[in-house]
């Protein structure tokens, strides 16, 4: 029997007001989801959203996958692979019973063609690929991945979602390309918005955008098979709808109810599951933004990052429902544990100021998107940093922007302290680096304004990044903990929250995990017997 309840009747329910104990049957049903939606395409070459990681990660098989501990790889297509000594040759063999959802084998043919695919279109996670000089078959069952530099990451990189494999006759019979015309002539995604063409353990049912996303269980997989039916993804804006819709039998799961809600349910129709995400709140300084009264040397960045209460923000923003991070990397990634956060001291805080030039206190600007978002009000977040700053003499000057002119501003003549957010797009801690590091060419580099301040020059850093990627896995661990502690020497961003997933589910609901490579994994999801 499949599990048919309609979004309208979803959309009934909510209007009703009426939230009567779930009456479903759910043992062999499928699974409704309410979610913000934010897909921006179901073609994995072009789809880049945190919804897209749950559909592409459920619909395409990848060469290989992110194992439950979350640090490590494991076969999914690629049975088994080599890697030789200077991490620029990968060898990978494919399963003999992998097929598509449609029966057909997947081939060494369908995974140069789809990653060729995904390296050639800009939309996307391309930019991954970009180290890639060659993806070459050797037979039928074996794909050699050729690198233009060192990357002991690439295992990473192939495991998150948007690395997944399409079946390429399928593809290229509806406008597919993979070669450097891909770009501007592939017209297959308006295909792939009603049809799929993968290995995954799920195959696309169905996909109204604004409304819902319905998969079916692939009954092909060559893996564990799904253990429920269908999946339907409905869409439901905000925390009190989600959080209703559950309450009400309407939806299986809410996964956007943030903490300070669910802190209020009283509800014993509802579960509350509280789960580690690689989600980053974090605080950003830039000493080279215009119109600074006082300098933000290293000294007074010290000082404001002793002068931050942490665990008073996190019980704040999150009702204690996250954790705090030493560097921008997770602890669970390569290089980011046995790390020291800067401890929540005034007294020290003032004196630094002082040590810096600013004994007297100065004023200064913090614009910030005015956002809620991975379940952190940042406005409320903002005015608790505010008045832990009052305290050393540091009045900030509060500016919610609307996040497109923010965005302006932050590339523009830069914002002495702003707050965003962050999320990996794979396993790996390189992008940490390469995205918050006080090197030339990263984005917080740039934003810092760190061109030029002698203080932020990191001559070293380069020559540590090449370890980290031309190593094992020892050797990388601690190149990558050597970087990570730049970027705490340096306090030029400071991580506030990494703040949980909060998942509200029916008590029945067994299985949810959260990935680090795919969100919510839903091939683990079952009824209770």
């Amino acid at each position: 029997m499949q599990h048919l309840r309609s979004t309208a009747a979803v959309i009934a329910v909510l209007a009703s007001g009426a939230f009567a104990a779930p009456a479903f049957a759910q043992s062999e049903q499928g699974v409704l989801i309410a979610r913000d939606m934010d897909l921006n395409s179901l073609d994995p070459a072009r789809a880049f959203c945190d919804t897209c990681q749950i559909y592409l990660s459920a619909v395409y098989a990848r060469l290989v996958d992110l194992d439950a501990d979350g640090k490590s790889i494991k076969p999914m297509l690629a049975e088994s692979w080599e890697i030789d000594a200077e991490q620029k040759v990968f060898t990978f063999k494919l399963r003999a019973d992998a097929v598509f959802s449609d029966g057909s084998p997947v081939e060494a043919k369908d995974v140069i063609w789809s990653l060729n695919r995904t390296k050639n279109i800009t939309a996307g996670a391309g930019y991954l690929l970009a180290g890639v000089v060659s993806l070459e078959e050797k037979d039928a069952r074996t794909v050699v991945i050729t690198l233009e530099a060192p990357n002991s990451e690439l295992l990473g990189v192939l495991s998150a979602p948007y690395m997944g494999i399409l079946n390429a006759d399928a593809v290229s019979a509806q406008g597919g390309l993979a070669d450097a015309e891909a770009d501007a002539k592939d017209t297959a995604e308006a295909w792939l918005l009603e049809n799929s063409a993968g290995a995954g353990p799920f195959v696309l049912e169905s996909y109204t955008p604004g409304d819902s996303l319905r998969l079916k269980r692939n009954d092909s997989y060559f893996g564990d098979k799904a253990k429920v039916e269908a999946v339907t993804l409905v869409q439901s804006k905000d925390a009190a709808s989600q959080l209703q819709l559950v309450q009400s039998g309407g939806a299986d799961l809410a996964m956007q109810v943030d903490a300070l809600t669910a802190a209020q349910v009283q509800d014993d129709r509802v579960k509350v599951l509280s789960m580690p995400s690689q989600a980053l709140i974090y605080l950003a300084l830039a000493p080279g933004a215009k119109g600074l009264d006082v300098p933000l040397n290293a000294k007074i960045r010290q000082a404001i990052s002793h002068a931050i209460d942490y665990d008073a923000l996190i019980d704040l923003t999150v009702d204690g429902k996250g954790h705090r991070m030493a560097s921008p990397v997770p602890v669970d990634f390569p290089g980011g544990d046995n790390l020291t956060a800067p401890a929540y001291d005034v007294e020290l805080a003032k004196s630094l100021l002082a040590e810096g030039g600013a004994a007297d206190g100065f004023s200064m600007v913090a614009a910030f998107p005015n956002v809620r978002q991975y379940g952190v009000d940042f406005p409320m977040m903002m005015q608790k940093i505010q008045m832990d700053l009052a305290k050393i003499g540091v009045q900030l000057e509060l500016e919610p922007l609307e996040f497109p002119i923010w965005r302006e501003r932050v590339n523009g003549d830069g914002i002495p302290m702003t707050a965003v957010f962050f999320v990996p797009d794979f396993y790996g801690s390189s992008q940490y680096f390469l995205y918050f590091g006080m090197i030339d060419g990263t984005i917080w580099h740039s934003r810092a304004g760190a061109g030029g301040i002698e203080e932020l020059a990191r001559p070293q850093a380069q020559a540590i990044i090449d370890r980290a990627l031309g190593g094992g896995a020892e050797e990388s661990a601690a190149a990558f903990a050597e970087l990570s502690q730049m970027m705490i020497d340096d306090k030029i961003i400071l991580p506030l929250v990494a703040p949980d997933t909060i998942l509200v589910s029916n008590p029945k609901l067994e299985g949810t995990r959260i990935s680090s490579c795919c969100n919510i994994v839903l091939q683990d999801l079952h009824w209770a017997e």
